[in-house]
């Protein structure tokens, strides 16, 4: 089911399977996220939850038992409940069932805000340990933008633009895994990455860690528009457009966890950046949308 939110003459879709945001339009009427044509890429703005990436052989450990679990969760093919909702917001809730609990087996609610503002949007996830034993989670957004935004620009008109210089190479993925020492310069005392699709037909998703910056811009040159996104507390950010389809969207995500690392141990609680929540414990992480 679809919900529309409306701020002034800026507007949005909601769907409450997976939570998405799946539209943005500014007051103009142009549209900001990705339509998720399949010939493409049937995708526009899943939620990864409990997992980000891939799992090793896609298996992981939970308290012992190995389990299955598809690529970046469960979360974006559940169906979530409207929790609250006013004009320009909602809250949409899902919570364990049996179906999660064969790969999950924790007792959580995970709750996303979807709001409109002034000049874009607000998605803020909070996820609450409601069982009784320490809950282990990763965390990801995947949202995808329309690139090009306006008719007679094309991908490579456009920037991945910091707000301060860089000096941080790409992780180089090999065959699923991730290797903290594998990695590929890429930003080097740069604040400006001019888009081209070599880097995702060679690479699949460029990679970030240990960026200085917690935001960033993707900007036309022809144009000046974009959008920028603010993503405070997220430790690492991956940019992705399906590789040898010169596809017209880019995907901005800030990671809370990845794929599969070299050397991690078996549990779910060991993956890099994993949150462990206590009992009755809650996490909020959230990122902002600005258009330019």
């Amino acid at each position: 089911m679809e919900l529309e939110l409306k701020r002034g003459s800026r507007t949005a879709r909601v769907e409450t399977l997976g939570g998405e945001l799946v539209s943005y339009r500014d007051e103009t009427g142009r549209e900001y996220i990705w339509s998720g044509d399949p010939a493409y890429w049937s995708g526009r703005n899943p939620l990864l939850f409990p997992i980000v990436g891939g799992l090793k052989d896609g298996k992981v450990c939970v308290n012992g038992k190995e389990v299955s679990m598809a690529r970046h969760g469960f979360a974006r093919r559940r169906e979530f409940t409207v929790a609250d909702r006013g004009e320009d917001w909602v809250e949409l809730a899902l919570e364990q069932d049996e179906e999660t609990l064969s790969v999950y087996p924790w007792s959580f609610r995970l709750t996303v805000r979807q709001q409109l503002t002034d000049d874009g949007f607000v998605t803020s996830v909070t996820v609450a340990n409601t069982g009784d034993a320490p809950m282990p989670f990763c965390l990801g957004a995947h949202t995808a933008f329309r690139c090009p935004l306006d008719s007679g620009e094309g991908f490579t008109d456009y920037d991945i633009v910091f707000p301060q210089k860089e000096s941080c190479p790409t992780l180089v993925p090999d065959a699923g895994c991730l290797d903290w020492n594998r990695t590929l310069p890429c930003l080097e005392d740069a604040d400006i990455l001019p888009l081209d699709y070599h880097w995702f037909d060679e690479l699949d998703t460029l990679i970030f860690h240990g960026l200085k910056s917690q935001s960033v811009r993707l900007v036309s040159r022809k144009s000046g528009r974009g959008v920028e996104m603010s993503f405070p507390g997220w430790p690492m950010l991956a940019f992705w457009t399906m590789p040898h389809k010169k596809a017209p969207y880019l995907c901005i995500e800030p990671w809370r966890g990845c794929a599969a690392v070299t050397g991690e141990g078996p549990e779910l609680a060991d993956k890099a950046f994993c949150i462990t929540l206590a009992p009755g414990e809650s996490r909020t992480l959230g990122y902002q949308v600005r258009t330019l």
